[in-house]
């Protein structure tokens, strides 16, 4: 076994953008708990992977680590456009006037542009929780 069962080992996680970015969409539109899941053994730099949580349990030690996507981008990161607030933007804007067919277009462009603008607010660094207490690392951010 290469590596460590300890995983204050770990220096830094890298992350796919595109997989923090579908791990938060997802929390928001579905309700689920996407995490970003590293595995063991445990070394200085390891990849951080989307995964459910809870979808794998495991009894084996050490246990893989799972970091919330939301901990992985900063406080000013941009709200998720809801459907309500997509249709209110609309109505409320006069140039325009509203239709469901011009909703669903106006909700899918205010999407789009979040997905890009969020991947502008990631973190430095991020706190995994681990059996012997909290343990920063730092985030290199791929994609």
């Amino acid at each position: 076994m290469t590596g460590s069962p300890d995983p204050t080992a770990i220096n830094s996680i890298a992350v796919d953008a595109e997989d923090v970015v579908t791990a938060l969409e997802a929390g928001r539109r579905s309700g689920q708990d996407p995490v970003l899941r590293v595995t063991p053994p445990f070394s200085g730099r390891m990849r951080a992977r989307l995964h459910r949580d809870g979808a794998t349990e495991y009894d084996d030690e050490p246990a893989p680590i799972h970091v919330a996507p939301d901990a992985l981008v900063t406080e000013s990161a941009p709200v998720y456009p809801t459907p309500a607030q997509t249709e209110d933007d609309l109505r409320e804007d006069p140039t325009v006037e509203y239709t469901r067919e011009r909703h669903r277009e106006r909700h899918a462009e205010a999407v789009d542009a979040w997905r890009e603008a969020v991947t502008d607010h990631f973190v430095d660094t991020v706190t995994l929780d681990t059996p012997t207490g909290p343990h920063e690392v730092g985030v290199t951010v791929l994609g």
